[in-house]
């Protein structure tokens, strides 16, 4: 590792301190984000923050805690457009495709990595029309037991107690990551003819796009715990689509998930 000033480690420090983001201090002072890490975790582990080495901890297997509201919504992004990969030195990598139309969506999704998996970093890929957010851990299936060969609508998704618990507790988490993957708010038009005049009409409404009958189900059983009418949109592909158009239900999502951006 390139040997850098005591200065510039101990300006990464107050920063890092403060709250600032791994990535953002590393561009702000021109040092890799790898060296900002390390710095961060010995400076965690010389002040006694790290009761136990980083790099093994996994809330399913040693225990540590879990920001389960964030974990929610990483779930709902997996489920719609992430997938894990076994690499060939061992580990995984988490991957979740983010259209480069909706920055704020980009962004919310590496927070929600890093938050989740604190010990790990994150990195934006870029593909054509999109990135793809990754994440090298070890422990990424211990965290989505729905990782497994083949395409998620080809093979049975089922949630695991302790994943029920935590959609149970923070269900408009799910529905915020499950809409923000494959799902959209639009604005619908009609017109109507009222005394002799043609006016239109607007009205909002969400759309929950998804191959997978045990993911759509997941996504509406939780709507009706919510209170949230919905019903299923014609199928013009093998693709289901529910659609939330009422107007109660649609305030509700609107208070709670909203548009990506």
């Amino acid at each position: 590792m390139k040997t850098h000033d005591p200065d510039v480690r101990q300006k990464a420090l107050v920063l890092l301190r403060s709250g600032r983001k791994n990535a953002d201090v590393a561009r702000d002072l021109d040092v890799p984000r790898s060296t900002v890490g390390v710095w961060l975790h010995r400076d965690r582990a010389s002040r006694g923050g790290l009761p136990a080495p980083r790099l093994l901890q996994c809330s399913r297997c040693d225990g540590c805690d879990l920001d389960e509201a964030t974990y929610a919504y990483l779930l709902g992004l997996y489920l719609g457009d992430g997938c894990i990969s076994r690499q060939p030195r061992g580990g995984y990598a988490l991957r979740i495709a983010c259209a480069d139309a909706w920055p704020g969506l980009i962004e919310a999704c590496r927070d929600a990595v890093c938050r989740v998996r604190p010990m790990n970093s994150v990195c934006v890929v870029r593909n054509q029309g999109c990135v793809m957010v990754t994440s090298y851990s070890r422990h990424w299936p211990c965290l989505f037991p729905q990782h497994g060969p083949g395409r998620k609508h080809e093979r049975r998704i089922a949630l695991e107690p302790w994943q029920q618990e935590i959609v149970d507790a923070y269900p408009w988490e799910l529905i915020r990551g499950l809409i923000h993957s494959d799902g959209c708010r639009i604005t619908n038009w009609t017109t109507r003819m009222i005394g002799g005049e043609q006016k239109r009409y607007e009205y909002p409404r969400y759309f929950f796009t998804n191959a997978s009958e045990d993911i759509v189900r997941l996504y509406t059983d939780t709507l009706d715990s919510l209170g949230v009418e919905w019903k299923a949109a014609r199928q013009s592909r093998q693709a289901q689509n529910i659609s939330v158009a009422r107007r109660a239900s649609v305030a509700l999502m609107d208070a709670h998930v909203g548009p990506k951006y």
